[in-house]
Parts: structure tokens; sequence; C-alpha cells
């Protein structure tokens, strides 16, 4: 069966049908791959579309009467997707099996945090019969060192018979990781797919003092994108002594130049949790104005959708 091209005869061909855009050349061949029997790793840069190889192969998995098990290493991810397989499967369909939520554990479609997965697995979990896929989102955090080793427990406990679908924007050394997979799990195929559909550029913001903290933006790199911009060098060795020029931004401050700018929306990352309550406080609370009152009507509405499923308890302890 050619895995480039998409035949008429072929049991996916609905799902292909239902979709506005013409998948691209890895998406297809990862999923022909799956068809075959294979295991895939699929490697492609954020936004080129690494979750539809998953999504077909669980669309294809439960026409043949199987389950599915998709894993994400946090639990915002599995309420994510969670959401996403309901709205497309009905909510029968679909499961949620986290450290704090067990919603519809028996279902055909089970979205679940990696740990629990790995447990099950220690625990030969009558769960894991009639199991026909299970997708490994964001496979890269096996190179974690707190964590990793539970995606490595997956890959060499789980059952051999059961094909994985890894997905990564990151995994380092994917041709050496992929032979490994196949040495313990057999036939594992590598799609890489390199081209970026959205445009990636490094920015170094700075905050000036001796222009009345007016803040400042500098590509990281030079126009070849090769080497350091060396303003941005300059700019980094005049900065040194007691009385400096150049400040780093506040996180509000990022925010505002971020709106002046026409940059949002945008995504802030903040390496831990009491820090993003402190840094959503302190946008919620900073009058930035970033919605219309018919905007935060709908985003309201589109919160309490996605948080039906929450206790009163989970509800009071998200504030």
């Amino acid at each position: 069966m050619s895995s480039s091209r998409l035949d008429e005869d072929r049991p996916l061909t609905p799902f292909f049908g239902r979709l506005a855009f013409k998948p691209d050349r890895f998406q297809t061949e990862a999923i022909g791959a799956f068809e075959e029997g294979a295991s895939v790793v699929v490697t492609a840069p954020t936004g080129a579309g690494k979750t539809l190889v998953a999504e077909a192969a669980i669309h294809l998995v439960k026409l043949r009467g199987a389950r599915s098990f998709y894993t994400t290493p946090i639990k915002a991810l599995s309420n994510q997707k969670f959401a996403d397989f309901r709205r497309e499967y009905g909510d029968d369909a679909v499961g949620l099996l986290t450290g704090d939520n067990v919603i519809n554990g028996d279902a055909p479609i089970v979205v679940m945090t990696t740990e629990v997965l790995r447990n099950m697995i220690y625990a030969d979990s009558t769960a894991l019969e009639g199991l026909g896929v299970v997708v490994l989102d964001e496979v890269h955090y096996l190179q974690d060192r707190q964590r990793g080793s539970v995606w490595e427990e997956i890959i060499i406990h789980l059952a051999a018979e059961i094909p994985i679908v890894a997905l990564s924007a990151t995994v380092a050394n994917a041709a050496e990781f992929t032979d490994w997979i196949s040495s313990r799990r057999g036939a594992t195929k590598l799609i890489v797919e390199e081209h970026r559909p959205v445009p990636l550029t490094s920015q170094y913001m700075v905050k000036d003092r001796h222009r009345e903290g007016a803040i400042e933006m500098f590509p990281v790199f030079d126009r070849r994108g090769t080497k350091p911009n060396p303003d941005v060098l300059r700019l980094t060795k005049k900065n040194r002594g007691r009385h400096r020029r150049f400040a780093v931004p506040r996180r509000l401050e990022v925010v505002q130049e971020m709106v002046r700018r026409d940059l949002v929306p945008l995504i802030y990352f903040i390496f831990s949790r009491a820090g993003v309550d402190q840094g959503a406080d302190l946008v919620a609370r900073g009058g930035l104005g970033l919605t219309s009152p018919e905007e935060r009507v709908i985003i309201r509405a589109k919160a309490e959708e996605r948080t039906a499923h929450l206790s009163a308890d989970d509800l009071a302890v998200l504030g």
C-alpha cells in the first residue's frame, strides 16, 4: 500500500474527506506506516500538524473496534485533548484519567497523563486489554532528568504488539531514538518534517533606563541567522558595573509592549505554578483592556464549558 496517496478504498478516506485542507507528505507517510502495522515517531516543528497523525491513528483503531490511549506530560494538556476528542466523538466515547480526575475510564478513547499509563502497566491492569494504540505526545520529555524514565519504562514494558505513535517537535537524535524503539518493539518508522509553517524569530527585549524606561527589541541573530547580532553583543558588554543602563522588563511591561506592537495573542512561559498564578493575577489587574465586553462573555462561556467536568472542590482549588 502506498503511504503517499489517499486511495478511495482506504478506511481512513472518510477521515481525510472531512478535513478542510490536503494532508502534508509527512502526515500521509506517517499514517500509511501506522496502517501497515508499524509504530511511528513523528518529529515536526510546532504548528506543522503532528497531532493529525495521532487523530488518524485513533480513528483507524476505533474502526477496528479497539481502544486508544492518548498520553500527555501534564494535566492541562490532558484536559485540552479530552475536550477536543469529546467534541469529535461525543462524551460517551472519551474518558480522562489524571491524578485529579477519573471520568469514563472505560471509554474507547482515554486521555491520561503519562504516569497513569506507566502505573497501569506495572499493575498489569485489565484496561490494557483490547488496546490498539498508545500516543506518546511530547515524547521529548524522555530527556527530562526528573520524569524521563516514565516514557522509557512505557516504551520498554508496554506489550510489544501495541503500536505507539510518538510525537515531538524537539526530540534529540531522532534516528537513534527510533532505532532504540525498534529494538524494543519491532518495526518503527521515523517521519521527519523540517518545514516550519509558522515563522520563528528570536528577539532580545530590554528596558533602557537612559530613555525613561523605554523598551527596545533587537534580533538575537544577524541577518543570515547564523551568528549573534553584533548590536546585542555590544549592548551586553556595555551593560556592566553598578549603574547599568539596561534592565530586564517586568512581566506586565513585557505584555504591555507586546500589545503595543500588536504581537498578541501570546504565550508567556513561566516555569513554576506559583509564578504562573502570580503572572496571571498581575496581568489581570494591569487593566490592559485586551477584550471587548462581547468577547468576555464568550470567554466566560468557554471557560465554564471546559471546566464543567470539575467538581466544586476542584473549582475552589483552582480559584
